[in-house]
């Protein structure tokens, strides 16, 4: 396999797995007395999702935080051979 073609597969698994973080960490709950108060996440708070689907959203947010480290680790790698 070339290594271009490696670099654009992981440039792209980083570019996607970016956009997906920022959005699965904007879907979680407040904990409070910070910038999700701001925008009304306090007031919220009495209609909180389920804790099983909280629990599949942080292991999701895990799962694509692993994926993105793996992808930048893995281009660093690859600079380097280059």
């Amino acid at each position: 396999m070339d290594l271009s073609l490696i670099k654009t597969i992981l440039l792209v698994l980083l570019a996607v797995t970016s956009l997906l973080l920022v959005l699965l960490v904007l879907l979680h709950k407040g904990r409070g007395g910070g910038l999700s108060d701001m925008f009304g996440g306090g007031v919220s708070s009495s209609a909180s999702a389920s804790g099983v689907a909280e629990r599949n959203l942080n292991r999701l947010t895990v799962t694509v935080a692993i994926l993105w480290g793996a992808s930048c680790v893995g281009l660093g790698i690859l600079e380097r051979m280059l």
